[in-house]
């Protein structure tokens, strides 16, 4: 049986929000069986516990963001990403303020954490969510047109296309293409950061965003060139970071999916769009568990087989 999975045990983290540039100190938990991933303001009182869900992002700008009842947990993604990446089922994550911490604007960080903390397989058969129908959602028209897509596919992969018409951003590949089957998330994804122009900085900061943001936690580019001293960790690592953030966005639906993902200049508002396309869609999916490890797709299998620490 493929089994579930969460922490062996509690770890804690201390950083900065990206948008609200405010201290914060993050905790992860072990969590139970078909808990799911809870996140928990505990600088609440009492505290609100809000479950990562499509349905409860209320907001888009720029990040992630889950709302219950007037507090907020903003930035989900990139720690969404690093469990789906891992494989994490289950987990608490306390938090002392309204943003998770950018750390180095990667997932990286929260993939050293949760090794950290250790993977502990419960005995609780592992969910996912089969696409069997494709399902798309596209915004604007000509060249500003976006769009994101679900297909059937008996594992998971994506593949995302950019255009920024800018030349650091040109220069880089503007495609990338993955398959867990065969790729390492840790390896080829982790570490792509996030990344902004410092045009338009002022205008963010004036609506209460990228407050924490700066060369430590984001690549940074000016009218014709990358700022950060050190360069890409990745030849294309903008199209890998929004790989990165698409697997953070879509485990917001609660399972690993089953699926082929394919984005044209989409986002954190069109990815979740797309989850609640489909979820608005029965017959486009199903849940399904392997009680036998051989009779799973090749990348349900290396899941279970802790394929990511390869």
């Amino acid at each position: 049986m493929l089994k579930q999975r969460t922490v062996k045990q509690l770890v804690k983290t201390v950083g900065v929000g990206l948008h609200s540039g405010t201290k914060v100190e993050l905790t992860l938990r072990p969590a139970a069986p078909d808990t799911g991933i809870i996140f928990r303001r505990v600088d609440v009182d009492p505290p609100v516990d809000l479950p990562a869900s499509a349905t409860g992002v209320g907001d888009t700008r720029l990040a992630s963001v889950l709302q219950k009842d007037g507090v907020r947990v903003s930035t989900v993604e990139h720690l969404m990403s690093a469990c789906a990446g891992l494989g994490i089922d289950n987990l608490y994550v306390d938090l002392t303020a309204e943003e998770i911490p950018i750390m180095d604007g990667s997932a990286a960080s929260f993939v050293f954490l949760l090794q950290q903390a250790g993977l502990h397989e419960q005995n609780a058969p592992k969910k996912f969510i089969r696409v069997k129908k494709t399902v798309e959602v596209r915004d604007g028209k000509g060249a500003q047109e976006k769009w994101a897509r679900l297909e059937p596919y008996n594992g998971f992969k994506l593949k995302f296309f950019i255009e920024f018409n800018h030349p650091a951003v040109d220069a880089t590949g503007q495609t990338a293409e993955v398959d867990f089957e065969a790729d390492s998330y840790v390896k080829e994804i982790a570490r792509a950061r996030t990344f902004g122009f410092m045009h338009e900085v002022e205008m963010l900061r004036g609506i209460g965003l990228i407050r924490g943001g700066s060369l430590e936690n984001a690549i940074v580019m000016d009218e014709y060139r990358i700022l950060n001293p050190d360069g890409l960790r990745y030849e294309n690592e903008f199209v890998r970071h929004k790989i990165l953030d698409a697997i953070g966005d879509l485990y917001l639906v609660g399972h690993p999916l089953l699926a082929s993902y394919v984005a044209h200049k989409s986002g954190h508002m069109m990815n979740n769009l797309l989850l609640r396309a489909l979820l608005e869609q029965p017959d486009a999916y199903d849940i399904v568990s392997f009680d036998s490890i051989d009779k799973a797709p090749g990348f349900a299998r290396q899941v279970g087989q802790e394929w990511a620490f390869s």
